[in-house]
Parts: structure tokens; C-alpha cells; sequence
């Protein structure tokens, strides 16, 4: 057995990658995820289309590395909080998928902290009282029903993030588990005990009945189904999307960052292994758990960061294509005094405002559409800064960046980064790390390594450098600011 599989359900599509005893991609197959925008704000996914293009991937990787007898494990690392509820009996969804970036349940939020809930809550669990996270998301479902309600206390229904959701149809009902960085997002894990809280439970109200059994990153979560790939294939492997891609850059030790520049921007930093408390609204989690022990982590969550630029490609038209931003924005002379603020579904860390809304503030008659592409560039910049900013203010410094995703193959905005960062910012040559650490999670779970430190460190294929002038760095960030203050005062 040769290969390691590694299933990657992201936010905009399902991939499957098969890997070699050297980390190595030897097969890649993926399809595009539909998005549904049922009402302003919200946002949702067909469990039934994840399921369907989650096996057919499987199937091409598996093919293309000649058969599942080659497959020694699979790993699986998913787009967190996006919570689905489903018939135990059945395994059919109650509801479509409400995917992180949904804001249906800001007012439930907003109802819990005036209630005087969220200290308790980031006490436990790390997290704030937000729509991004899941437990909300299960009360929404279950209290629009309250038949479901009374199934869900009766143990009829299951709740699972989308790993979850994958191991129980991958093992035809046998395993309804998850692992420790998805519980730790769901409002209803204690991070500190690493298990679930009952009164989180009560305040959130989500029945204990429905949660999974959480395990360790790299614990045997089950098997496939034999007759899903022609054999059963042990699932040795699991992390949220961007816990795997600290393990798969290698932040295996305190003080190692990594941002990845997807659909949102997800900025995290390994801090040891006690649960760190963040006094800017930073949120505590989970990094990975293993048999050799924890280590937790602080992360900064941005919600729009690629998103910015479909929305530049597919609502405005500015763009054909994403990969043509870098020419227009290296084209300019400035930004022209335009900011940006993809405030979409409100803002993340550190301002946490679910009410906010986008805007493009400081156009002039001689304001083009290159100038608001551009600033769409510039945003994902501003608002790692601010990340940065909050991290320093809770006494973590990052010297360096390493980074991943879509956007790092703009090397303006790369560049751009690492100037109002103020920080070195590396890309490693294979880009689809978040999949490398899951296979290398499974691998561990699977006995093909003793230790996360033992698979080989990704080759670095370009860095950036920080060469702008402090005042010219001051000026843009001073208008940065002034742009998000007048959004978060028109949500006021």
C-alpha cells in the first residue's frame, strides 16, 4: 500500500489528492461546490452534492494510483462550522448545510451576550458569540421545527461539521465521531478539558444527544465501506481545514504562524500546549491533538479574502479573471485614496461585527474600475495587519508568514502584504497544504510515521520582503482605518 488519501471539502469545491510515502501528490481530482444564497446573508450548501462529488473524487484519485489496494489510509480535513443536522435512521439532512460564512443567527448571538453569556463562553471554549460558529447554527435548524426539537432530544438526529457528516456516510452509519479542532469550533466544546460541556450545551441549545464522540487528530475513526472503493479503507486521519494547514506547514512548535488566503483569510499561531486567552478578540482553539499530545493555537478569521475577487469577477465584472488583478493593480501609481471594506457577511476578527456591511469609500471622478480592483487586493493586507496588530497586543509576535492558498499566486499582493505586514511572508512550492496535512495526520494515525516533525518540510518556492516607506505605510493604514470605522458606524 502505497498511497495515503486525502479528502479536502472546502467551501467552494471537494478535492481529492492521493500521496506518496514522501508527501508527494501522485493524483488530484476535484469538482466545484454550488452556492446557495437562499436570503441576504445567508449561506448554504446540498449536503447530497458534497456526499456525491466527495465519492466521485475519491473514486478518480483512487483509479488514477491503480485501485483502493494501494491506498494504506485516508485523511480528512473540511471547511469548518458548516453544520449539518441529519435523520440517524435515514442519513438523510433535515436542512441543506448552513455554511460558516452564514449570518442567520447574529440576533441569536446578540440575545446570548445580552444575556450575559459570552465571557463564560470564551472562558470554555475560546470563542466569541458569533454566527461564524456552529452551535448557533444547530438551535436555528432545530427551533424552526419544534418536532425536531423533540427528535433531537431523543437521540433520532445527528449533528456533524462536514468531516463528520463524510465519516458517517463513508462508513454507512457505524462512526458519527469528529476530532478536536472541529469540536473546539462549535461553541460547545471545552477547550481546556477537550471534551463537550453540558451547561455550553444548554445555553446554546443544542442537545447532548446530537453531538459525535471527538477523538484525536490522528485516531482510527472507522472504516470505508467496502463496497464504496472496493475495499475498506481505515480513516486514520482528521482536522479542520486550517489546523491541517498548520500541520502541513510544519508550525509544530510555539510562535510558528501561518496564513492561508482562500475564500476567507485564516491567520494561525501555535502557542504550546496550554489553551492561550486572547484579550483583542482573537478566538483560542485547538491547533491538533495527537498521541503525543496538544498544542493549541490563536487564530484571526478574516471572511473575505478570494471571495472579494469572485465577487470583483462574478458580481461586479470587473475582472474575466482572477489572475488578471495583478496586472491591473501593479498598473497604478497608487490606490488612489479607494479602501474597500468586504465586509459581505459582516466583519471578522478583530472587530467581530455581524451587523457590518461592505463599502467602497473615497472615489473621485478620477476613480476607475482598476482602482477598486486594486483595493479589493489591498483589503486582504489590511486586515492581516490588523490580525497582526491584535496578536502583538496579546504579547505573540510574528517574525515571518508562512502562507497558502489561491492569492498567493499574486505576487503583488504578496508583496503588498508583506510591506503593511511588515513581515517576511513565504510560499511553499506545493500550495494545497491544507490536503498535506491531513495525509500526514493519517499518516500518523496509520503508523507510516512515529511523529508529525518525521515528514520532510515543504520547499519554499518564493518570499517577499517588506521595502515600503513607514510613512507611506502609515498613510494607508490611517485610510484603512477611517474606511472601517464608517462601516462599523453605518451597522451602529
Amino acid at each position: 500500500m502505497k498511497y495515503i488519501l486525502a479528502i479536502d471539502q472546502g467551501t467552494t469545491s471537494t478535492r481529492a489528492i492521493a500521496f506518496d510515502g514522501d508527501f508527494k501528490p501522485r493524483a488530484t481530482a476535484q469538482i466545484e461546490l454550488t452556492q446557495h444564497y437562499p436570503e441576504p446573508g445567508w449561506v448554504e450548501h446540498d449536503p447530497e452534492e458534497i456526499w456525491a462529488a466527495t465519492l466521485q473524487v475519491c473514486r478518480e484519485a483512487i483509479e488514477a494510483v491503480g485501485g483502493a489496494a494501494n491506498i494504506a489510509a485516508i485523511g480528512i480535513t473540511n471547511q469548518r462550522e458548516t453544520t449539518i443536522v441529519w435523520d440517524r435512521k435515514t442519513g438523510a439532512p433535515v436542512h441543506r448545510a448552513i455554511v460558516w460564512q452564514d449570518r442567520r443567527t447574529a440576533e441569536i448571538c446578540a440575545g446570548h451576550r445580552n444575556a450575559g453569556h459570552e465571557a463564560k463562553v470564551q472562558a470554555k471554549t475560546g470563542l466569541l458569540l458569533d454566527p461564524y460558529f456552529s452551535g448557533t447554527k444547530i438551535a436555528w435548524i432545530l427551533d424552526r421545527d419544534p418536532a425536531l426539537r423533540a427528535r433531537a432530544e431523543r437521540g433520532e438526529l445527528a449533528f456533524g461539521t462536514i468531516e463528520t457528516f463524510l465519516v458517517w456516510r463513508l462508513t454507512a452509519g457505524k462512526a458519527h465521531v469528529t476530532d478536536v479542532t472541529n469540536a473546539a469550533r462549535t461553541l460547545l466544546f471545552d477547550i481546556g478539558k477537550r471534551a463537550w460541556d453540558d451547561e455550553l450545551c444548554a445555553i446554546i441549545g443544542a442537545p447532548r444527544a446530537l453531538l459525535p464522540e471527538v477523538m484525536s487528530c490522528d485516531a482510527r475513526f472507522g472504516e470505508t465501506e467496502p463496497s464504496l472503493f472496493g475495499r475498506a479503507i481505515p480513516i486514520t486521519g482528521m482536522a479542520g481545514d486550517q489546523q491541517a494547514a498548520l500541520v502541513g506547514h510544519g508550525c509544530l512548535r510555539p510562535g510558528m504562524a501561518k496564513a492561508t488566503f482562500g475564500t476567507g483569510t485564516f491567520l494561525v499561531m501555535n502557542t504550546g500546549a496550554s489553551p492561550p486567552h486572547s484579550e483583542n478578540r482573537l478566538l483560542a482553539t485547538v491547533g491538533y491533538q495527537t498521541r503525543h499530545g496538544a498544542a493549541y493555537a490563536l487564530e484571526g478569521s478574516i471572511f473575505s479574502a478570494g471571495a472579494t475577487m469572485q465577487w470583483l469577477r462574478d458580481g461586479l465584472r470587473l475582472i474575466r479573471h482572477s489572475s488578471e488583478s495583478e496586472a491591473i493593480a501593479s498598473g497604478l501609481p497608487s490606490n488612489g485614496g479607494v479602501y474597500l471594506v468586504p465586509a459581505f457577511a459582516g466583519l471578522g476578527a478583530p472587530q467581530w461585527n455581524a451587523a457590518a456591511r461592505g463599502a467602497i469609500v473615497g472615489l473621485t471622478r478620477d476613480s476607475t474600475s482598476a482602482h477598486i480592483v486594486r483595493a479589493g487586493l489591498e483589503a486582504v493586507a489590511y486586515q492581516t495587519r490588523d490580525l497582526l496588530d491584535a496578536l502583538a497586543a496579546d504579547g505573540a509576535r510574528i517574525e515571518a508568514m508562512l502562507i497558502d492558498g489561491g492569492m498567493t499566486a499574486n505576487s503583488w499582493a504578496m508583496q503588498f502584504l508583506a510591506d503593511i505586514c511588515e513581515v517576511e511572508v513565504s510560499c511553499p512550492a506545493f500550495q494545497e497544504v491544507t490536503a498535506l496535512g491531513a495525509a500526514k495526520l493519517a499518516a500518523l494515525g496509520a503508523g507510516l510515521i512515529q511523529r508529525l516533525e518525521d515528514a520532510p518540510k515543504a520547499e519554499i518556492r518564493a518570499k517577499w520582503s517588506p521595502s515600503m516607506s513607514a510613512d507611506e505605510r502609515r498613510k494607508l493604514r490611517a485610510g484603512w482605518a477611517s474606511a472601517v470605522a464608517g462601516v462599523i458606524s453605518a451597522a451602529n
